[in-house]
């Protein structure tokens, strides 16, 4: 069998990516959150311009799937005429910032986020997968999110901290992103476009006196499902939803929506009984904690994806249920759905499935060459 093919870069709206279903278009919300109109007007782009598929991003991001070549410049017309996409390609490339669910216009993270936009021209120019986080609330939420460079709360303040060290560089707001860029012209001048990532490239390369003296401040719990004040918690079985789903979590009432890093939904000022009403009309949307589905991770697989060679996301709903949490199904060893480690691994290999204990899609199988059905009757589903 041949290696699966590593692209190395991820799907934009200028640029987008061929799959199995036609194109793969994707569009970075402002610090991740949309106007419930905005919602709507994605939604039906998704049908009349793709195949009313969305995914949702461990970056934040969403996707509008199956777009043809012929309809790819009327949909990228739309979504700048919408404001989910910048018109300048490279602007909108270098894009990439997570933020903490939950801001509201003004605020700290609004305000780290508007003047980092405001500045993204200033950057150099970086490997494709770097992006930056915003996490400044009380207690910080992103921990373990992808992000480069890193606006996070410290003890004692606000810190500036490297993927990968262990404490940051203390700055004030005013500073913050002025001291983002003298970071990233650091990090391309000592051979970070090398690395590829901040994380790998401190590995080797020390970082400067003074940006590791302030310590990160405390880790909040992940968010979970369901009702937290004022809004509501969706989540999404594996990390994508149909274009009327998302319709319907409009009709909620909420006036935005945050797309979290966790393939889930936050709906703001949204009507609180609404939640039992989205599981019972939708099999994706899930409004119950605990669900063992949202805890694995599946890739589209086949035949979505041109390098899986297995279904996964069925295998994954019926394996959910009498395995550990943590479950990982990949159509292929690159195991794109989750690169780390897993407590149980099922990964399609030339239409069987081999069975990998405790680590990646890539590693040594303990069972290779099972049907399907031998992997469900191996684990009881």
């Amino acid at each position: 069998m041949s290696a699966p093919l590593v692209r190395g870069w991820c799907p934009g709206a200028h640029r987008p990516m061929m799959s199995g279903d036609g194109l793969v278009v994707r569009v970075k919300p402002r610090l991740g959150q949309l106007t419930a109109d905005q919602a709507l007007t994605l939604a039906q782009l998704s049908k009349s311009h793709g195949n009313g598929m969305i995914d949702v991003t461990s970056r934040a991001n969403l996707q509008v799937r199956g777009v043809s070549e012929a309809s790819h410049p009327r949909l990228l017309a739309a979504l700048i005429d919408a404001g989910l996409v910048d018109a300048d390609p490279e602007m909108d490339a270098r894009r990439a910032i997570v933020a903490a669910p939950g801001w509201s216009g003004g605020d700290q993270t609004d305000r780290l986020g508007t003047a980092l936009e405001a500045r993204l021209g200033d950057l150099p120019a970086m490997p494709a997968k770097i992006g930056h986080v915003i996490d400044t609330g009380p207690a910080r939420i992103l921990d373990g999110v992808s992000g480069d460079f890193r606006l996070e709360s410290g003890e004692s303040g606000l810190i500036l901290r490297a993927d990968g060290a262990l404490r940051g560089r203390p700055v004030t707001e005013d500073e913050a992103v002025d001291a983002l860029i003298e970071m990233a012209w650091w990090f391309v001048e000592t051979g970070g476009r090398e690395s590829g990532r901040m994380k790998r490239h401190i590995a080797s390369v020390e970082l400067p006196s003074g940006w590791t003296c302030a310590d990160p401040g405390p880790v909040a719990p992940r968010l979970d499902v369901g009702p937290h004040g004022g809004s509501l918690s969706v989540g999404v079985a594996f990390g994508q939803l149909r274009a009327d789903d998302l319709s319907a979590l409009c009709a909620s009432g909420c006036s935005t929506l945050d797309v979290t890093p966790w393939r889930m939904i936050v709906l703001n000022d949204a009507t609180q009984a609404y939640d039992k009403l989205i599981e019972s009309h939708s099999h994706v949307l899930i409004t119950t904690p605990g669900n063992p589905v949202l805890a694995s991770h599946a890739c589209p697989g086949a035949p979505l994806c041109p390098q899986g060679t297995v279904e996964t996301r069925d295998m994954a709903r019926r394996l959910a249920f009498q395995v550990p949490p943590g479950l990982h199904v990949s159509g292929c060893a690159k195991g794109c759905a989750h690169p780390d480690p897993a407590p149980l691994t099922v990964v399609g290999c030339d239409g069987l499935y081999d069975v990998v204990r405790d680590g990646r899609a890539s590693d040594v199988p303990e069972a290779r060459g099972l049907t399907r059905a031998q992997v469900l009757e191996r684990f009881g589903a």
